[in-house]
């Protein structure tokens, strides 16, 4: 991380010449614009940027949708305003003489943008400080990683692709070993970037990886996540390698998952409010906490899982979760609870790499608040495999499942806003729309002769 007055000395020098001003758009990519380090000091420092408005409207595809209250053709597609956050800037070593800064959107009455991701979760932070409390939050995200660019990728349409692994590769070293000069060098690079890394491993799949990021506070580690996330597909293609995050790239494979770990803090003493020292376990607000996030996981999925692939990432024995329910470093379940004193945490399971962090992360918060506010009972620890007990509550398995349910919630929309809800609810019913009309390969496989 740099400050504002590093980087006129790095422009002065020649040491820097662009500057990345961004902001996470719904599917959590960022959006913006390119300036020159001049410009950037000259102007944008001061005053900001323009952005057209669409681009919280865009399918996958960056195609404007239709019905969208926030913006429209009627409404004339105007500009909202990009505010740099100076305490996001950063250098990017894996792009040339560039730096980075997230910015935040604001209306042309300077009102912040209700429905922006960014604001969404800092919405939330706000109302937990206003409580007395602040939460550290980690994402663990996994992706596959292929022996192809992104250009071959396309040109084999998506499919006989060869991963950089030929078989599944957990915790192993030797098989690692072969990736690894370029997962150094995204260890590396994100260190530089101010993303701290903790650790890499090989994942439950072939070409599967996992580096985990070092937990912060909710927004620096949203944040974080997307810069590491963006940064290791660029690395990727500077490499003339291709990676995915997608949740469940192949119907034979391991999905890829963003675990979401949680503890809330006092806000003054800095004290793990999850964790009672005097009686060495959780403590109450803990139990509290987990139980709002569990009564309003369903509701709620469409911000963990927001595409129809999203739901193909549940399936039992495949370490994602299908069931909701609470273990102690249980992993059939989707709440699994670990670590102790400053290290306890609940890590939520449901979410796969696809989500956009600072959506999954707002609902965490919120769904957890709310158990606080209204001291929800925690059910009983689930001992056993959660695949096989059909007494417990489901994980939404398709995303009309997960628009029903929160189409029905008035907790969410009193939580997260009417706007909001209508928003992404607009958002992911349009996702559904594509996939129903659209013939898949799998369907002409099963019918062109035999049906």
């Amino acid at each position: 991380m740099i400050k504002i007055e590093d980087m006129r000395k790095l422009v002065q020098d020649g040491r820097l010449d662009t500057v990345l001003t961004v902001f996470p758009d719904m599917q959590g990519r960022w959006m913006g614009k390119r300036v020159t380090g001049r410009y950037f000091l000259n102007s944008v420092a001061e005053h900001g940027v323009e952005a057209c408005n669409y681009l919280l409207t865009v399918d996958v595809e960056m195609e404007p949708v239709q019905g969208y209250d926030f913006a429209s053709w009627e409404k004339g597609y105007g500009d909202f305003h990009l505010a740099p956050d100076f305490k996001t800037l950063r250098i990017l070593p894996w792009l040339e003489k560039t730096a980075l800064v997230i910015c935040d959107l604001y209306d042309e009455a300077g009102k912040p943008i209700e429905i922006a991701p960014r604001t969404i979760l800092k919405t939330q932070v706000e109302k937990a400080r206003k409580l007395g409390y602040s939460l550290m939050m980690g994402s663990e995200l996994e992706f596959y990683l292929f022996k192809e660019t992104y250009e071959s990728v396309s040109q084999k349409r998506y499919q006989n692709l060869s991963p950089s692994g030929a078989y599944i590769e957990d915790y192993h070293i030797f098989q690692t070993a072969k990736d690894e000069p370029f997962i150094r060098d995204i260890r590396n690079s994100m260190e530089s970037a101010g993303v701290p890394v903790e650790y890499s491993k090989g994942e439950w799949g072939p070409g599967q990886q996992e580096i985990n990021l070092r937990y912060s506070d909710a927004l620096e580690m949203a944040d974080r996540h997307t810069v590491y996330k963006n940064g290791v597909k660029e690395m990727a293609h500077l490499k003339g390698m291709a990676v995915t995050f997608m949740a469940k790239y192949s119907t034979a494979d391991a999905g890829s998952s963003c675990h979401i770990h949680t503890s809330l803090w006092d806000a003054n003493s800095k004290k793990n409010l999850f964790w009672d020292s005097g009686k060495k376990e959780a403590s109450g607000i803990f139990k509290n906490f987990l139980a709002g996030q569990m009564s309003l996981a369903q509701d709620l999925s469409v911000f963990f899982a927001p595409y129809v692939n999203s739901y193909k990432r549940y399936q039992a024995g495949s370490f994602a979760p299908t069931k909701i329910a609470w273990g102690r470093d249980n992993r059939t379940c989707g709440f699994r609870v670990v670590g102790e004193g400053k290290s306890f945490r609940v890590e939520n399971r449901i979410p796969g790499a696809d989500a956009n962090p600072y959506l999954a992360f707002a609902a965490t918060i919120a769904a957890g608040l709310y158990g606080i506010e209204n001291n929800f009972k925690l059910s009983e620890i689930y001992k056993g495999n959660a695949y096989l007990d059909d007494s417990l509550p489901q994980v939404p398995l398709t995303l009309n499942d997960a628009v029903l349910r929160l189409e029905q919630s008035q907790t969410a929309r009193k939580l997260l806003g009417p706007a909001v809800i209508e928003h992404y609810l607009h958002a992911a019913r349009v996702e559904q729309s594509q996939t129903d009309r659209n013939v898949t390969d799998l369907e002409r496989i099963r019918g062109f002769e035999r049906l």
